[in-house]
């Protein structure tokens, strides 16, 4: 299948035959699970202290009598802080159910999150990812605004030099992606108290460029809200599918393509 290629003016300079990979199966199962396997491996352990909970001077203070154990005296073991009087005095401690006591189970840092996932499988969930590119119910389910764009969209290699900023975003309104890049721009502030945590603002995902290798191209798209960069070499779910949720709108130069389908990449 053949499809055009645009020029930084937004103009028909020529078709290119699609590789392969664009013919692939849309299969949404398998992106999910290499989704969440790429996620899951970057976890960052946590877990609670070992001792939290336990670092408190607090002990049972049953009494003993000559004649026997306190156990056989009907008393609870409950550890407490010796304060007050009276041999039940004070607050007790270390005890889940206890103020101040420690967790019943608190969280383990030992805890291994990492999901293995097979090559076949991880292959076949990019091929179904770059596919699903160039699928327009895909994308727009996705509320990229798309209307009057022919997917893929695939531009002339000279978008890979470009080092201004201000020069991507002309030529992106030029193909028609000026309502995106306003939607793009768009962030609000996340409820909870995640917005303590370094994560204030809830922003939307952008376009993808693929590019054929590291171009300077990179570096100048980073300012743009929610546009991503990538070399085609180094594609996979968490890309092309944010969310585990495939159609992502993808921005492809003519040399990635080429190295697409003369490379056979995820084949």
């Amino acid at each position: 299948m053949k499809t055009q290629i645009l020029s930084l003016d937004g103009k028909s300079s020529g078709t290119i035959e699609l590789p392969d990979q664009f013919n692939e199966e849309f299969r949404p199962d398998i992106i999910k699970r290499a989704f969440y396997s790429i996620r899951n491996n970057k976890r960052q352990p946590y877990g609670a202290d070992p001792k939290a909970g336990l670092k408190t001077s607090a002990q049972f203070i049953g009494r003993r009598r000559a004649f026997g154990s306190h156990q056989n005296r009907g008393m609870h073991r409950t550890k407490r802080i010796r304060t007050g009087t009276g041999y039940l005095a004070g607050r007790a401690r270390e005890v889940p159910q206890a103020v101040k006591g420690r967790k019943a189970h608190p969280p383990k840092a030992e805890k291994n999150w990492a999901q293995k996932i097979n090559n076949k499988e991880r292959t076949l969930a990019i091929r179904s990812g770059i596919a699903a590119t160039a699928n327009p119910e895909l994308v727009k389910k996705r509320n990229h605004q798309i209307d009057n764009i022919k997917l893929p969209v695939i531009i002339e290699d000279k978008f890979e030099t470009l080092e201004k900023t201000k020069d991507i975003i002309d030529i992106l309104e030029k193909i028609g992606l000026k309502s995106e890049l306003d939607r793009t721009k768009q962030k609000k502030v996340r409820a909870g108290v995640g917005k303590t945590r370094t994560r204030k603002y809830k922003k939307k995902v952008g376009p993808l460029i693929i590019t054929s290798e590291k171009a300077a191209l990179k570096t100048s798209a980073k300012n743009i809200p929610g546009i991503s960069t990538a070399p085609v070499k180094s594609l996979n779910s968490e890309l092309l599918a944010p969310g585990a949720e495939a159609g992502r709108l993808t921005i492809w130069t003519k040399s990635a393509i080429e190295t697409l389908g003369k490379e056979k990449l995820y084949l």
